[in-house]
């Protein structure tokens, strides 16, 4: 087991000082926030949040340059720069963070704090998905140059749904003044606290030490903060990564899905390839509707919805042949049954035969985005179902880890409210 810098078998979580805008330095706070890298959706979302505000946090998680060390560069300049005018300031001590999110009936807090490392052989920090390694290496040159964790990942975990520990110390926290509210144009409202006191802290600390936590969001940054700690070989701030805990027995999160974008493949040579292999009807529009019928046909087995010819094509009832020859038979048969084991093991693979690079795939959460870009540029949006939540918790104690990119836990935490300095512990 990995024992730099913990000292139990459960959660370890540690304050640190953290780097937040200065409000009289912005614009608005809502102006500088972003949703996380990998939620941007490129172009149009990066330059929209671009030209927010001069100092948006875009500029730092997905800085522009001709090359990948050109762009992490820019970015630790920027951090640089920002932090001496006084646009970045760091809090005056370590503490642990109250974060609130609120949107009508959609309410989620939790803790943010550096958490210690741990392997998946730990059984402290599950993984769910599997991670592509040149993303991993594009976080990590990010993350070791900046000396910075520039977002927080989102990490769940399930008390007993007592208001006792840190959920205790949450529901005192919230009738305080807050360090920052704002409220972001998605329509969620955010709120921040400052948590130093050592007894609510000690709490919060012995409460979580009881708990193992599911990575909701945030695979190939935790498996980045994982690689960095591997490079530095004395105890120190890498061996902690930023995480937000929320305690999903309290505030259940949604689970969504992530689709997948087919560079160069029209919707027609897509369903050419699949005939005979998959159902195919035709459902109607607009696309809430036809995504109630994926719904639908999703609870009587693998399904899915291509679009990107301007019309909506469901596609299930695989031929079982297919899947017997397709899908690996080495893991359990919640895993062999997923829609994105299908996905990726029968039609991407095997019928289409597209390698899962980026050259050829993109992952896209908004589900309209998806489908506008598939339609703009000739190509096919595959849309998927979501997973249950207990299944991927269920999965991920086993140790089996889902193809990657399978779901999309939420509401994911706003980028650029809190950051962790390296240099700073």
């Amino acid at each position: 087991m990995n024992t730099r810098g913990r000292a139990d078998q459960g959660l370890h979580l540690i304050p640190f000082r953290g780097l937040r805008y200065v409000p009289e330095r912005v614009g608005s706070l809502a102006a500088v926030t972003s949703p996380p890298y990998d939620v941007v959706v490129r172009p149009d979302g990066l330059l929209h949040l671009e030209s927010a505000d001069p100092h948006n946090i875009v500029r730092l998680i997905l800085p522009q340059a001709d090359t990948a060390s050109a762009r992490h560069e820019q970015a630790a300049a920027t951090l640089n720069q920002w932090l001496a005018e006084g646009i970045l300031a760091p809090d005056p001590e370590p503490a642990l963070y109250v974060y609130e999110q609120r949107n009508g009936e959609i309410l989620q807090r939790g803790i943010i704090g550096a958490l210690a490392l741990s392997g998946p052989a730990d059984g402290i920090v599950l993984p769910h998905e599997d991670v592509m390694a040149d993303v991993v290496e594009d976080r990590a040159d990010l993350m070791r140059t900046t000396a910075a964790h520039l977002e927080p990942l989102l990490l769940t975990y399930r008390s007993d749904g007592n208001a006792t520990g840190a959920t205790a110390v949450i529901e005192r926290t919230i009738h305080r003044p807050p360090l920052l509210a704002t409220t972001t144009e998605d329509g969620f409202s955010h709120r921040l606290w400052a948590v130093t006191d050592p007894a609510e802290r000690s709490a919060i600390e012995a409460d979580l030490a009881r708990h193992q936590a599911l990575i909701a969001d945030g695979h190939h940054r935790w498996a980045t903060y994982l690689r960095l700690q591997q490079e530095h070989t004395a105890p120190g701030p890498w061996d902690f990564g930023l995480v937000l805990l929320v305690d999903t027995a309290r505030y259940p999160l949604r689970v969504r899905s992530i689709h997948r974008l087919l560079h160069g493949l029209p919707v027609a040579d897509a369903l050419a390839a699949l005939t005979g292999r998959f159902r195919i009807r035709d459902v109607e529009g607009p696309l809430p509707r036809a995504m109630d019928a994926l719904a639908g046909a999703a609870a009587e087995g693998n399904a899915f919805l291509l679009a990107g010819d301007g019309g909506f094509h469901l596609v299930d009832r695989p031929d079982r042949a297919l899947l017997t020859r397709t899908v690996p038979t080495d893991r359990p048969t919640a895993w062999r049954t997923l829609d994105a084991t299908v996905l990726h093991s029968a039609l991407l693979d095997h019928v289409w035969q597209i390698p899962d690079d980026p050259a050829h795939i993109a992952y896209i959460h908004d589900t309209a985005a998806a489908v506008e870009q598939a339609e703009r540029h000739n190509s096919t949006a595959v849309l998927m179902h979501p997973v249950r939540e207990e299944v991927v918790r269920d999965l991920a104690r086993q140790g089996v880890t889902m193809p990657r990119k399978s779901t999309s836990f939420g509401p994911k935490p706003a980028t650029g409210l809190v950051l962790r300095s390296l240099t700073l512990g």
